[in-house]
């Protein structure tokens, strides 16, 4: 491939950011478009996890490995605490971080900003209120979520606790998900994160606001109202009539728990590296990717029959049994032979309400059609 090569890139978040530096790093001329007027804008300080659980490799070594910068704030999280919906609190502890909690949007110190000042220094040009409708060559799609398997409400805030991270575990807080709060440096995130209910939104937010004033004393300062939606699912194909799709758009996120940042810079790197060697991006991020989106989805839909009771069995028993968090969560999100069997179950119990369409137009140059089949599709 000659340096001189032009591709453009649909998105600025992690993983058309991601996708920007690897090419432009190779010598290529990139174009990033995005259609909102700065980085991260619909996160606006959302305080988030990169996982740490899925590979036994730290999750910050691994994305400097593929050549990403790590130069963002962030607080490595080793303890915390867990609730049922009975109040009874489980402590959690793992000797390597369990997640590196960060900020998202356009801040100082954020991930996306980082990953925005890295584009720039390798020479992408990243091109903000440039929404677009058409790449004329091959380019990369990474536009976000495009419907909402999950949804996560609630309020950013000033505090004076101290950092740490809490959840909690209650489907009359969190329908099939779980409400967290999270707080580093003086800013805070709490949230209900629901897999079903979205109606009641309001209810749950209040109910989870009342739950952690109650168990951890919560305390906001300049709240300000915010929620995100998140879109799960295994593609056929990572292929949009000529392009290749990455990050949410492609749905790859975790399915349990929605730690999808590693997943997303990852998807991003292996589609700029197919680009650039013309290796086939659909066999590589199978190999990178699949065996854990698929354990995820395994173990979503066990999530999704414990109900109360069952998560504080689970938790009784991880609490007993499993002293170190992060180890405990990579035996359950390890592919094996068992989570290929359970697989049929994983589509009985969730169902993605992404429904792609397929396109009858002959090498496609759209931004916005949806031609990948879903697997999880009724």
């Amino acid at each position: 491939m000659a340096k001189s090569d032009v591709f453009e890139i649909a998105g600025a978040g992690p993983a058309g950011l991601a996708a920007a530096i690897t090419l432009a790093r190779a010598g290529c001329r990139v174009t990033v478009h995005e259609a909102q007027a700065e980085v991260g804008h619909r996160f606006r300080r959302d305080l988030q996890g990169i996982e740490n659980w899925s590979s036994r490799e730290d999750s910050l070594a691994a994305l400097r490995s593929l050549g990403i910068t790590t130069e963002f704030d962030y607080l490595p999280c080793h303890s915390g605490a867990v609730f049922d919906a009975w109040d009874q609190r489980y402590a959690i502890h793992s000797r390597e971080p369990l997640f590196y909690m960060v900020e998202r949007g356009a801040g100082p110190g954020s991930l996306d900003s980082a990953l925005l000042r890295q584009a720039l220094a390798e020479g992408a040009d990243v091109r903000f209120n440039s929404p677009i409708h058409r790449i004329q060559t091959g380019g990369i799609l990474a536009t976000g979520p495009k419907s909402a398997d999950a949804i996560a409400v609630g309020y950013h805030f000033d505090t004076s606790m101290p950092d740490g991270f809490w959840a909690i575990c209650n489907d009359d807080l969190a329908p099939r998900g779980y409400a967290y709060l999270l707080v580093m440096r003086g800013r805070g995130t709490v949230k209900s994160c629901m897999f079903r209910g979205f109606k009641q939104e309001a209810l749950y937010v209040e109910r989870t606001l009342a739950a952690f004033t109650r168990l951890v004393r919560l305390d906001m300062n300049n709240a300000q109202a915010h929620g995100g939606a998140g879109n799960f699912r295994i593609p056929q194909t990572a292929r949009s009539g000529i392009h290749l799709v990455a990050g949410e758009q492609a749905g790859f996120q975790d399915t349990l728990w929605g730690f999808g940042m590693r997943l997303a810079i990852t998807s991003g790197v292996l589609a700029a590296r197919s680009l650039l060697d013309g290796r086939d991006y659909d066999q590589r991020w199978r190999t990178e990717l699949e065996g854990l989106m698929s354990a995820s989805v395994v173990n979503r839909a066990f999530y999704c029959m414990l109900g109360n009771r069952g998560y504080r069995w689970t938790l009784r028993h991880m609490h007993k049994h499993a002293p170190d968090a992060r180890d405990a969560l990579y035996r359950y999100y390890r592919p094996s032979m068992l989570k290929r069997i359970l697989m049929p179950l994983g589509r009985g119990f969730f169902r993605s309400q992404r429904r792609d369409e397929s396109c009858n137009h002959i090498n496609c140059q759209c931004v916005w059609c949806r031609h990948g089949r879903q697997r999880f599709s009724p």
